[in-house]
Order: structure tokens, then sequence, then C-alpha cells
């Protein structure tokens, strides 16, 4: 239950703004409006915690009366009304779980981005099965495609670059809808699969990877036209012919970061140099967001920007049937059902953030104390 985690006391809530006003009486402001911003941004911060623990205070001081009523029960009333009693006592100590809940959510820090919409984009590695990787490659894109109408997320395609054999070399899309970012933050990894190959019987292992851009507003990123490259040139089929007379592909060198895009989802040189311009923009936001969070020295395990895209996080092994997530231990059976993208990614996904919000609390109480009382 949420009443046995590691919670900080909510008493401290109140003392925290006591000690924030003393902060602010010893800090050298410039101007009265802005003590005053701040003083309004903690108290909103605090009331929600402030309110909720006042409920709680309210629920155990209730059982307190209760257990006190009971005691002084006579015998000829006291099976009937203890028995209430008992009922009530459980109602109570639902709502106060409920309410344990509700103060851990809303102490766990609200990320900046986890509200944004995101650019998905997959790419296909080396494998020892040839086309292998390739046709893995597609599989977890589509999974993706299928969760995002799993969970009624909108899906645009922006580019898609196939291979031999039903295969994919890259795929890019924007995924748009209800905190998107906050529920696939944790996919960025470089994913080896374990399989047998149907056709050259013995096993092979195979890597794709998968990164997850939050996608910016335009004034967030601003490009300088000085600062790009723009190459055209005609699409190529899988098998490298021509697949269109117009230079159409939209090749993007961002020059002082070295960053390139390249788009062929069009037949319009225009648009694709409107989804290359997007998908830029999104790598170069991805800078900033990993640039501030090396900054803040998060020691989380699960901390997006932390691992490296090479570290393992997932295996999918089709010999033994499962996925596994080497960062919580988390074991999946029935690869098929799993890769449709329906509930068993989404409890995946749930459980990363569970535990993911386990440390962000767990960070915050170190961070409070080692901070000076």
């Amino acid at each position: 239950t949420f009443t046995e985690l590691s919670t900080p006391n909510p008493q401290n809530i109140h003392s925290s703004q006591g000690n924030h006003h003393r902060f602010l009486g010893n800090k050298n402001y410039q101007t009265v409006e802005q003590c005053l911003q701040s003083l309004n941004r903690r108290h909103a911060e605090l009331a929600p915690l402030a309110a909720i623990y006042q409920e709680i205070q309210e629920a155990e001081q209730a059982i307190e009366e209760l257990e006190s009523m009971c005691k002084s029960l006579n015998k000829q009333d006291e099976k009937q009304l203890q028995e209430l009693a008992l009922e009530e006592r459980q109602t109570i100590d639902q709502k106060i779980n409920m309410l344990y809940s509700e103060l851990f959510q809303s102490l766990v820090p609200k990320e900046k981005y986890d509200k944004n919409d995101v650019i998905l984009e997959v790419t296909s590695g080396r494998t020892t099965g040839g086309d292998i990787c390739q046709q893995f490659t597609r599989e977890i894109f589509d999974m993706y495609q299928n969760y995002s109408c799993y969970k009624h997320w909108q899906f645009e395609l922006l580019n898609y670059t196939p291979a031999d054999y039903g295969g994919l070399h890259h795929a890019a899309a924007r995924i748009s809808g209800d905190s998107v970012y906050k529920h696939l933050k944790y996919e960025v990894q470089r994913i080896p699969k374990v399989g047998l190959s149907s056709r050259m019987q013995y096993i092979h292992t195979g890597t794709m990877s998968v990164i997850i851009l939050p996608q910016p507003d335009e004034v967030h990123v601003k490009l300088d036209p000085k600062d790009l490259r723009i190459d055209t040139f005609r699409a190529r089929g899988a098998g490298g012919q021509h697949v269109n007379t117009t230079d159409s592909v939209v090749r993007l060198v961002h020059i002082p970061t070295g960053l390139v895009v390249e788009c062929q989802q069009e037949r319009s040189q225009i648009r694709n140099k409107e989804i290359a311009l997007s998908v830029l923009r999104a790598r170069l936001y991805q800078q900033i967001i990993e640039k501030n969070k090396c900054q803040q020295h998060s020691t989380r395990k699960l901390q997006v920007g932390t691992r490296a895209q090479s570290e393992r996080i997932q295996t999918y092994n089709f010999t033994q049937d499962r996925v596994t997530d080497q960062r919580i231990a988390y074991e999946v059976r029935d690869i098929k059902e799993f890769v449709c993208g329906g509930k068993g990614l989404d409890q995946l996904i749930q459980r990363l953030l569970q535990l993911a919000d386990e440390e962000a609390i767990v960070e915050l109480l170190d961070e409070n104390l080692k901070s000076p009382k």
C-alpha cells in the first residue's frame, strides 16, 4: 500500500512554507513583484498537498473516534455496533489508502516534456540473418502504430524506407495525443532479437534502434537558414532503382551539429522539406533535453538520457517466446501477442512508469535530506 512507501511526512509541507518565507526574506529580490510571484508559485504547489493531508488527518481522527466508541460499548449492543464500526473502519481505511495514493502522485516531480507529442524513429541494424533484422524493424514499427491506436493517439507517417522481402530500413512517425512522451520516453533503446532463421535453420541475432523525440513548438527551436545545407535528389526504391522523375527527396544537414535528416515520403519536395525540418527540430530539441538532464546529475536507473542507445534494455527472444526488460527484470511471454501493441505492451509501460515515480520520490527524499535545514 501507499502508506508503506517511504513518503515524506506531510507535516513538512507546512514547515516548508515557513522556510520558504524565511528564504525569501534573506534573498535580495529586485522587486516586490518577484517575491510575490515566487510565493504564489510555491503556494500553488503546496496547496493541493496540504488539502490531501488535511483529509488524511480527518480520516485518521474518525478512526480514533470509532475505536473510542467501541471501548465504551456495553455487552448488550456491543456485537451489532461493533459490526457496523468494522464496516465503517474498512471504508475509512480504503479512503486513507486512496488519499495516500493521491499524495504520492502529487509529490512525484512532473517532467516538463511529459505532455509533448513525439516523433518516433526506428532504424534497422546489422544481423547475421540477412533480411531478418529489417523484418523485425517493421514488426516493432507496426507494434508502436498499433499501440497508438490502443491509446487513441493520432499516428502520422513521416518517412518510410522499405527493404527487400517486406522489411524496413528506417521509418519515422509523429504521434499526437494525451501525454504521449510520458508513456514512450523509456522506449529509447537498441533492441536485440534472438531467433531461428526459417530459411537458414540457425540461431541468429539482430538489432534495431528506437528513438523517441519530444515534439517541440517552433518557438522552442529556431533554425537559422545559414546553418542548413539542403540537398535534393530523386527517390530510389528498395532495389536502388529510381522511382520518381523529379528531385523530390530532401536531405538536410545542420552544419553546427552535423545532424542529417532525409525524407522521401511524399512526392512533393516542399512537403518533404517540411517533414525533414520537423524531424530536425525534434532532434535538436532532444539534445537540449539531454543536456539539461545531464546538468541535473540524476542517478535514476530509468532516467531518459542517462542510458546509451547502444545499451541493451529489452530483448526479444523468439526461440524462448519471451520479451525481457533488463532494467526492471520484467518478463512477458507470448511475443506474438506482445508485438500486437495492445494490453501486453501497455502493462510493461505502466510498470515502468510506476517504478520511475518511485525512483523520483526516493531522489526527492535524498535531496531533502542533503539540503540544509
